[in-house]
């Protein structure tokens, strides 16, 4: 492997695997996705351009690959498997269990694109200047959404509605 690919691998791989892991919320997808990115980003013909930064470019790469399995997966007749992903350092991190039950709900109903940002930057630590290239939009764009996201959540729980 060549040394540049080689410490891009190793600088992002696991910024990518979080990033799959909050879309497919399920281990194994989210290792086989993150392989095939890295397999994509590193045999592609047109390569990086340079048009954002890396792992920005790797993050849209995985999620097309997750939206192409979604599709594959439908078309089958099936789903993608419901196995619970394998978070143990998020769910020692939370130690109200009721509390975090109930804001996973409300995150499980909010709508798109304000569910995704969320999951980025609080579960796929990503930056906004890299959720908003992810989107195509601007940082600005991105710290927005994720704010009323929070909002939202934050409405829906002090209201109860979950």
């Amino acid at each position: 492997m060549d040394e540049t690919l080689e410490k891009l691998y190793e600088a992002c791989y696991m910024k990518v695997y979080s990033f799959v892991m909050t879309l497919a919320k399920n281990k194994d997808t989210a290792q086989e996705i993150t392989q095939e990115t890295f397999f994509r980003a590193m045999t592609s013909k047109q390569g990086f351009r340079g048009e954002s930064d890396q792992l920005s470019w790797l993050c849209a790469i995985a999620k097309n690959l997750y939206t192409d399995e979604l599709r594959r997966s439908q078309r089958h007749g099936g789903e993608l498997p419901e196995d619970m992903p394998d978070t143990g350092s998020l769910e020692q991190a939370l130690t109200d269990k009721d509390q975090s039950f109930r804001i996973h709900l409300a995150l499980h109903d909010l709508g798109d694109p304000y569910k995704e940002v969320f999951e980025l930057r609080v579960f796929g630590e990503l930056s906004f200047r890299q959720i908003g290239a992810i989107f195509r939009k601007t940082e600005a764009w991105a710290r927005v959404t994720f704010h009323r996201a929070r909002m939202k959540l934050k409405e829906r729980l002090d209201n109860d509605e979950v």
